[in-house]
């Protein structure tokens, strides 16, 4: 378990197309991937005298197809909710980087966790746009590492009542 605090990006399924398009097509991307944390989530809209509105982890398989060439490109770091495939737990291990499991269901209390906001890229996605936050002790659990670890397939299997 960890608590991390810094920046992150936010960005979606619409925002990894995006990414993923510029890449092969030789275009600059909107971030620095090999300085970029991402977290898979989208947030409300943000209430008078708040900071940020709901936030939670989207299901992260959902980046599966865009997440090897990403990591290609640099990244090393993501957040989100869920298992991930096979092909990203190795680009995961290759790579050296991580995945970290966000709590699902406390939107509420993440947006705690966020001290600032700022729109990035792709505003026209709405909620989806690429956003940076400044995070402080938002509560995350590695569920996948550079050494091939893999926290939903250990746990499942200490846990397993059938074979």
């Amino acid at each position: 378990m960890v608590l991390l605090s810094g920046d992150l990006y936010t960005a979606r399924d619409a925002a990894h197309r995006r990414m993923l398009d510029a890449v092969q097509k030789g275009l600059p991307l909107p971030v620095d991937l090999k300085t970029a944390a991402i977290f898979y989530a989208a947030p409300s809209p943000t209430p008078p005298g708040r900071v940020i509105g709901s936030i939670g982890p989207t299901t992260s398989c959902r980046m599966d197809a865009f997440t090897p060439l990403l990591m290609e490109q640099g990244l090393r770091v993501m957040i989100g909710k869920g298992s991930r495939s096979r092909e990203v737990a190795a680009a995961v291990k290759k790579y050296g980087g991580v995945y970290f499991g966000a709590i699902g269901g406390i939107a509420a209390l993440t947006a705690k966790c966020v001290k600032k906001m700022e729109l990035v890229a792709y505003e026209d996605l709405g909620p989806e746009a690429i956003r940076i936050l400044t995070v402080s002790d938002l509560p995350l659990v590695v569920a996948n590492d550079s050494r091939g670890n893999d926290l939903y397939k250990t746990e499942q299997n200490k846990w397993r009542i059938f074979p």
